[in-house]
């Protein structure tokens, strides 16, 4: 067995050097003897059945209750090591077989009915607070930041991000937005402090809702910004614009015409809508099983050619699409430092496991997105062709206006109106 283990990782492993260490005590090593040489211990035989019948669920797990050691280097470093080699890969039967029984099981897994749809993000944003305090920025950004420039910090990024999704939804003083999944609210607090918009959020976290009702309190927008513990498809009024940031990942693929048609319900005959998503470049593809499992559950990433077609026919008009390449694996990668750098601050609050299928997660994820034909898809829509300017232009010219509003002193008590404000926008629509 071991001479027939050895001879499938030399097939697998041609850039770079692995060497696995098997539970009785012997060593394999594969690859290119130079670059960096990482050892992958296994500690016992049972591990090694799961690895070889189910390496997608198997490898995460084993790294997270600790059956899966990895030295001369991070867990970051073998995945970076296998996706690397996935080019001199063929798919072989059992991997295309695998494929095939993981799509078929996706047609029985459980559809994301309101009430499951609550117990899946009460799983991974309903727990201790203090964990994403840890990695996220100040603002709580847990979406794809965007990165102007290289060298821009997370903060930066984030606050960048914000700025381009909203110079996108074109919004005038006093106009309505529902933002759906508004997360910690950092969003919503952004669009009702600099453009004086009238926000409603939606979450299904209570944990997100108590924090984003707070800070909203203390930045006296109470007036301005509400936000709601309520499913999109209970949605009864229209708005100015919509925008959905890191919440389509959630909604399933089987609900699609149902979010979909929610929007065109909620979204006035001028309005503006802005669909921020994580999807594939290559095709619809199922989902990796350990992050459906462990991280997101319930969760799907579309390929556009799964969500267009959707958009179409619930009478939207597609009226712009921006692929952000490689945005997420810079923000996931800020995310796993500053992780890491507090790891032991994380350990006390939910213990080594955990911090071990997080780092998994984080890892994962970036690897996903540098290697594996992960993106992220902004889609604005509308219902009149002629709510959006003819060309792009006005997105920088917009982008300029909120960085000297950033930069200006805010009107935050709750009475105040940003018609006193520098820069601030006039009432009424925007011309094109």
């Amino acid at each position: 067995m071991n001479v027939m283990l050895k001879s499938l990782l030399g097939l697998f492993v041609k850039k770079g050097t692995l060497t696995l260490q098997l539970p009785d005590g012997q060593h394999l090593t594969v690859g290119e003897a130079k670059g960096q040489a990482l050892s992958v211990r296994l500690m016992d035989r049972r591990a090694l059945r799961q690895l070889i019948f189910n390496p997608e669920l198997a490898l995460g797990e084993l790294y997270t209750d600790g059956r899966l050691t990895v030295s001369g280097g991070s867990i970051y470093d073998l995945l970076s090591v296998l996706a690397g080699n996935f080019s001199h890969m063929a798919p072989n039967a059992i991997a295309r077989l695998r494929r095939a029984v993981r799509s078929m099981a996706g047609l029985w897994r459980p559809r994301n009915t309101e009430r499951l749809a609550r117990s899946n993000v009460h799983r991974h944003y309903d727990i201790d607070d203090r964990i994403y305090s840890l990695f996220l920025d100040s603002d709580r950004q847990y979406s794809c930041a965007y990165f102007e420039t290289q060298d821009q910090t997370l903060e930066e990024a984030q606050l960048a991000k914000k700025r381009h999704i909203t110079a996108k939804l074109r919004l005038f003083s006093g106009a309505s937005v529902l933002d759906v999944g508004s997360g910690w609210g950092g969003l919503a607090l952004y669009l009702a402090e600099l453009e004086q918009a009238d926000v409603t959020g939606l979450t299904l976290s209570s944990e997100q809702l108590k924090i984003s009702d707070h800070r909203a309190r203390d930045r006296g927008l109470g007036s301005r910004v509400r936000f709601r513990l309520q499913d999109y498809r209970a949605l009864q009024d229209t708005f100015d614009r919509i925008v959905s940031v890191g919440m389509f990942e959630h909604v399933g693929k089987w609900y699609y015409p149902t979010f979909f048609n929610a929007m065109t319900r909620s979204l006035k005959t001028d309005g503006i809508g802005l669909l921020h998503f994580i999807g594939r470049l290559d095709g619809k593809s199922p989902m990796n099983p350990w992050f459906v499992k462990y991280i997101f559950p319930g969760s799907y990433l579309p390929a556009l050619s799964e969500v267009l077609p959707v958009i179409e026919a619930s009478g939207l008009i597609v009226t712009d699409v921006e692929i952000l390449r490689l945005h997420y694996a810079d923000t996931l990668a800020a995310w796993r430092r500053r992780f890491l750098a507090r790891r032991q601050q994380a350990a006390s609050v939910l213990g080594d496991r955990f911090c071990r299928m997080w780092e998994f997660y984080l890892a994962a994820a970036e690897i996903g997105f540098r290697y594996q034909g992960l993106a992220v898809f902004q889609i604005q829509f509308a219902k009149q062709i002629e709510s959006v300017p003819r060309t792009r232009a006005y997105i920088e010219k917009e982008e300029t206006r909120l960085r000297q509003l950033e930069n200006a002193p805010l009107c935050r008590p709750s009475n105040a109106t940003r018609t006193d404000c520098p820069s601030s926008r006039p009432s009424g629509q925007l011309s094109i």
